[in-house]
């Protein structure tokens, strides 16, 4: 079981007989919670149903009698090493205690999830890469009782996505829809094992689609439901009135540890590509532009004059980056991603990440008053930079948009010359305002690279209404408007 703590109230993990840190904030799919009201039937607005014999009920027994067959209770038993106080490392501390200097310290560990089937020929199981960690064995139990021993094909920790295998006959799984296809109030089902209780259905419906910037995974595009979601019940499945497999649940968010009808599940679109790659190869390489991303917001889309469009900037560009090699430029808006909108620097992400290494991207982008295509070979992440840094004594910039901010040259390490250091930032000043903080490098200004202060203040003196900085900021990107 997997706990850890982001502070946003999100909630992960696994069941009945995990260690104590289960209660820890971020627990996946694993929090009591307080049912909500159960959403209404789908029956037309003001329809009766006639009372007497002969008249049917609007029920969904029978599509959940076709589903849950293919939804597994999953149960696993593995270990964890404890990190306990430094000074049991010390061969007094150890042999005062009784513990053999060859013996590592371990807690043993058991947690409870749900699965689902999604290739009964070859017996492959998804599930959330949170319920089978730290697995030594695992388990899956059929609705028709048997449990089946299963082997582990896979995980993806950045996207909580994990492969199992099970062996046995009469299997049954759940054909895929396509999550792209999901709106809004789409109602829904979620299948699980909460608190080990066994098969439970809740239903609800779609509230919102797309989250991402939640903290929980490194990869996010959740589908967000109010269908109750209990511990028990990661990696279970999201259905739709078809009885096909929507999503996979994985989280909740509360504060409380109450439910709040919000809950998450990855889009089966997502997990299907994930679960190609584990079926395939066993791992996932994820693939790279080498490039540094930030959403096309309104502010930054009327200074690309691209109004009322969404997309994605390169805000920089890594040294031999696939990026780099196909021509991409800093300042660049990814506007679709093979013939697809991009929403955001999230979405790009996503998209390319779940791409294999060595598949090829078509990007259409805006570059200034350019439209073009670029076809791009993805790869994995180059290292980033680290250059030692040095500055030489700083002036002010001539410009009122950067009033307040001293800045200095660069002039040790691999970075000297190129951009200009913020040694010093007057708070409530224009410059303070405008998000400019000491230790930014401000690295081009309108697009154009920076080596000098006399460069920024040369640039800055002939622009007097606007100003575009691209900034780096630690191993952070951005660009910052100035009006």
């Amino acid at each position: 079981m997997a706990t850890h703590d982001k502070g946003q109230g999100f909630r992960r993990g696994g069941g009945p007989g995990a260690p104590s840190a289960w209660l820890a904030t971020l627990l996946v799919a694993s929090v009591v919670m307080a049912a909500p009201a159960p959403a209404a039937l789908p029956i037309a607005p003001g329809q009766a149903i006639p009372p007497g014999p002969g008249q049917e009920v609007p029920s969904l027994a029978p599509m959940i009698e076709q589903v849950t067959p293919a939804v597994v209770n999953i149960a696993t038993e593995g270990h964890i090493q404890l990190h306990l106080n430094p000074l049991f490392n010390d061969p007094f501390f150890r042999r005062f205690f009784g513990i053999p200097d060859n013996q590592q310290l371990e807690q043993k560990t058991a947690s409870l999830g749900s699965g689902v089937i999604v290739d009964a020929e070859k017996g492959l199981i998804l599930t959330n890469n949170h319920v089978v960690a730290n697995a030594d064995q695992i388990f899956a139990k059929l609705r028709d009782g048997r449990k089946l021993q299963a082997k582990l094909i896979g995980t993806d920790p950045g996207t909580d996505v994990a492969l199992i295998q099970i062996k046995g006959e009469r299997l049954k799984a759940l054909p895929l829809a396509d999550s792209d296809k999901l709106r809004v109030g789409d109602f829904v089902v979620a299948i699980g094992n909460p608190f080990g209780l066994g098969q439970t259905v809740t239903s609800g419906i779609i509230s919102a689609l797309a989250r991402s910037g939640l903290g929980i995974t490194g990869y996010e595009d959740y589908i967000q439901t109010d269908a109750s979601i209990n511990p028990g019940n990661s990696g279970g499945a999201l259905v739709n009135l078809r009885g096909e497999l929507v999503g996979i649940n994985t989280a909740i968010f509360s504060k409380t540890g109450g439910n709040i009808g919000i809950g998450f599940a990855i889009p089966i679109n997502m997990a299907k590509r994930i679960m190609d790659q584990l079926a395939k190869y066993g791992d996932v390489k994820r693939g790279s532009l080498g490039a540094l991303l930030q959403d096309l917001d309104p502010q930054l889309a009327e200074a690309f004059n691209l109004g009322g469009q969404k997309g994605a900037v390169l805000v920089n560009i890594l040294p031999g980056s696939p990026a780099e090699k196909a021509g991409l430029k800093s300042g660049d808006v990814v506007l679709l991603v093979n013939g697809k909108p991009v929403a955001g620097a999230a979405e790009l992400r996503n998209i390319v990440g779940l791409m294999r290494v060595g598949d090829k991207a078509t990007l259409d982008i805006a570059r200034e008053s350019e439209r073009k295509q670029v076809t791009v070979t993805v790869a994995e992440k180059p290292p980033e930079p680290s250059p030692e840094e040095g500055a030489a004594e700083g002036g002010k910039a001539a410009h009122p948009l950067l009033a307040g901010a001293t800045f200095g040259d660069i002039e040790e390490g691999e970075a000297a010359g190129s951009g200009v250091v913020i040694l010093s930032v007057e708070r409530g000043s224009p410059a303070w305002t405008s998000g400019l903080r000491p230790r930014d490098i401000v690295v081009a200004v309108n697009r154009r690279p920076l080596k000098s202060v006399e460069e920024l203040t040369a640039i800055a003196s002939r622009n007097t209404r606007q100003l575009l900085l691209q900034i780096r900021r630690g191993n952070a990107n951005l660009l910052i408007v100035l009006r």
